[in-house]
C-alpha cells in the first residue's frame, strides 16, 4: 500500500509542476485554439523569422506544416522556407551544433516538444517574463525559468520591462523577496496587446508542432467512445440471453 501511494505521488507530481514556472511564479492562461489555421500561420511565420536562426523543429516538415495549416506548398516555400531546404525536409535550423555551444555555453535544445514537456501555459508565460537584469550574460532575466541562458530575441517587439518584487517575512522572520509585477521601462514596437496575441499565436503553432495529429486524435476519440457505447449495450443484451435460463 505504501509503495502504491509513493507511486500515485510521483505520476502526479509534474503536474503541480505545471502549475507554477520554475521560479515559483503562477503561469498566465495561453487560451490557445489550434483549430484556429490563421493562428498556426501566424506562429509559423513567428517562430520561422524570430526563433528559427537557433531552434528547430527536427520532428516537422515542412509539407505537413503546409497540408495542416491550409497553406500550399509554394506558399510555404516563397514565405517560410529562406535555405536550399525542400518542401519534404524537416524543419532544421542552420545553426551548427559546434557553433551554439561556443556562442551560448550548450546546445540549443530543440523545440517540437517543448509544450508536451513544458505545457503551453508555460510557453506562453515564459515568454512574457524576460525583464532588464544587468547581472546576466545577456542582460536579461525571466521570472518564470531563473537564470535563463537565452537572450530575449522578442525584445525590439516587447520592449524592455522591469521586475518588482516585494520583501515578505516568514514565520521564523527571514526575509524573501516574491515577484509581484513587471514595469514596463521602454516600450517595443508592438503594443502590450498585440505582444500577447503573437506570442499566443507561437504558442499555438508550438503546440501543433508537438502533436500535429491532437484534432484529427480528439475527433477519433469521439467515435470511439461512441462505438464502445453501442458495443456496450449490445454485449450487455447478449449476456442477459445467454443468462436468462441460469438460476
Amino acid at each position: 500500500m505504501k509503495k502504491l501511494i509513493i507511486a500515485s505521488m510521483l505520476l502526479i507530481a509534474p503536474a503541480f509542476g505545471f502549475a507554477s514556472g520554475g521560479g515559483g511564479v503562477a503561469l498566465e492562461s495561453a487560451d490557445i485554439n489550434l483549430a484556429d489555421r490563421a493562428s498556426l500561420q501566424r506562429g509559423a511565420q513567428v517562430f520561422v523569422n524570430h526563433c528559427m536562426g537557433c531552434h528547430s523543429l527536427q520532428y516537422m516538415r515542412w509539407n505537413r506544416l503546409a497540408a495542416d495549416t491550409g497553406l500550399t506548398d509554394a506558399q510555404v516555400m516563397e514565405n517560410f522556407v529562406f535555405t536550399d531546404a525542400n518542401v519534404g525536409s524537416q524543419m532544421i535550423t542552420s545553426m551548427r551544433p559546434e557553433e551554439a555551444e561556443k556562442w551560448f555555453g550548450t546546445a540549443v535544445p530543440d523545440l517540437t516538444l517543448v509544450t508536451r514537456w513544458r505545457s503551453p501555459d508555460w510557453v506562453y508565460s515564459y515568454l512574457k517574463s524576460f525583464y532588464a537584469d544587468p547581472a546576466r550574460p545577456y542582460g536579461v532575466n525571466n521570472t518564470v525559468f531563473p537564470d535563463v541562458g537565452m537572450p530575449h530575441v522578442l525584445q525590439p517587439l516587447q520592449g524592455v520591462q522591469k521586475a518588482v518584487y516585494q520583501e515578505h517575512k516568514d514565520a521564523a522572520g527571514h526575509t524573501t523577496k516574491v515577484f509581484d509585477h513587471f514595469e514596463a521601462a521602454s516600450k517595443g514596437s508592438l503594443a502590450p496587446a498585440e505582444y500577447d496575441r503573437m506570442v499566443r499565436d507561437l504558442t499555438a503553432f508550438l503546440t501543433y508542432a508537438g502533436e500535429p495529429m491532437q484534432l484529427e486524435r480528439q475527433r477519433l476519440g469521439v467515435y470511439v467512445l461512441l462505438f464502445l457505447a453501442v458495443f456496450f449495450v449490445l454485449a450487455y443484451a447478449l449476456k442477459k440471453e445467454y443468462w436468462k435460463d441460469v438460476h
